[in-house]
């Protein structure tokens, strides 16, 4: 409501409340004047709420002094008290509330008009006046609280984008990582094959675009994931099954590549299964940029969960650069399990993870 309209209204409101009320001044220019003055200030509410207060309560109690009718003087009042609590000025409102009381006790005091009904008004008033603050109380309680729980909310929904974006990282890593470290060798294959057999260098040539090809798509999901958030469809995530064609491309780039995988009795969690993957994967990606091994033992055992044991005859040690270790224990401490990486004494490379069916 407007503070044209609401001065409208008390000015019409309170000749209407004057009729019952024959025992009070009458409204004249001066009284206007006072029904006017508390909606003037709650034009400036937003801006000065204590000033609104202020004024529309002084300008209540000079009314009630100069013994005018009572009536929907009091509507500007409330207004004000209700603007300043939700402004968040609680304590400093209350105080002029409690000024403003005794503002009026002292106006119904000094009215001649007012009759024997002293203590009944001013305990409707005091009453009125209490149940107005704590009503603006009880709104803006909830609405902090409505506002914390959005809060809330907010952060909630910003800590998923947060985690979907690193886990996007993450297999972006192990992907792109992967795929390239397999091109490089592949390429390194087909250029010494080039000159003296240029014939067996087609397979080499081959991987190199099946693995680009997968490096491409991998990065294209990304970008739709970025682009269009978290309900942007994903390609299905890779599983144990998967591991036969991840050997294949290794075994392409002129790795002896074993893999010994028994079926699992029971069905997996998709999670536990592209964690066992992706840390198989980064294994043999370290391989192939790091060992310089030539024969890779892949073992797979579906039990109590996935344990999984990538052995070479490389160079020991070499595979602890960069982090891809680091990163293998990261997804496997998410899903309560272990990671040990290092040398073997009789030479190469050792990783072994297992990873629990039940999650943490």
């Amino acid at each position: 409501m407007s503070a044209l309209a609401l001065g409208a209204f008390q000015v019409v409101g309170s000749y209407g409340a004057a009729d019952n009320q024959p025992d009070r001044r009458p409204i004249g220019a001066v009284a206007i004047l006072l029904l006017f003055a508390g909606p003037a200030a709650l034009a400036w509410r937003d801006r000065h709420p204590l000033l609104a207060v202020a004024v529309a309560l002084g300008a209540t109690d000079v009314y009630i002094g100069l013994g005018y009718p009572y009536g929907p003087v009091f509507f500007s009042v409330v207004l004000a008290l209700f603007t300043a609590v939700q402004a968040g000025h609680r304590r400093p409102t209350w105080m002029l509330a409690a000024a403003g009381y005794g503002g009026f006790v002292v106006a119904h005091i000094a009215d001649p008009r007012a009759g024997d009904a002293n203590l009944t008004h001013l305990g409707l008033v005091a009453g009125w006046l209490v149940v107005v603050l704590a009503v603006s109380e009880v709104v803006r309680v909830r609405r902090d609280q409505a506002s914390e729980r959005e809060r809330v909310a907010h952060e909630e929904r910003q800590r998923r984008v947060s985690e979907q974006r690193l886990l996007l990282a993450q297999e972006l890593h192990d992907v792109l990582a992967h795929n390239i470290s397999l091109i490089n060798v592949q390429a390194s294959v087909a250029l010494h094959l080039l000159d003296e057999h240029p014939d067996q260098a087609r397979p080499a040539l081959t991987s190199i675009k099946e693995a680009s090809s997968d490096a491409l798509h991998e990065l294209r999901t990304a970008l739709d994931v970025l682009r269009r958030g978290e309900e942007a469809p994903r390609a299905p995530a890779p599983r144990l099954a998967d591991l036969d064609d991840l050997v294949a491309g290794i075994r392409a780039g002129g790795i002896d590549v074993r893999l010994e995988h028994d079926e699992p009795t029971t069905p997996l969690p998709a999670a536990v299964e592209l964690a066992a993957y992706r840390i198989v994967q980064e294994a043999l990606t370290n391989v192939t940029r790091h060992a310089r091994a030539r024969a890779v033992t892949v073992r797979v055992e579906s039990k109590d969960g996935v344990t999984v044991e990538i052995t070479d005859d490389g160079v020991g040690g070499a595979a602890e650069a960069g982090n891809g270790i680091a990163g293998m224990r990261e997804r496997a401490a998410a899903l309560g399990g272990t990671v040990e990486a290092g040398p073997r004494p009789s030479g190469g490379f050792r990783v072994a993870a297992h990873l629990p069916s039940r999650q943490p």
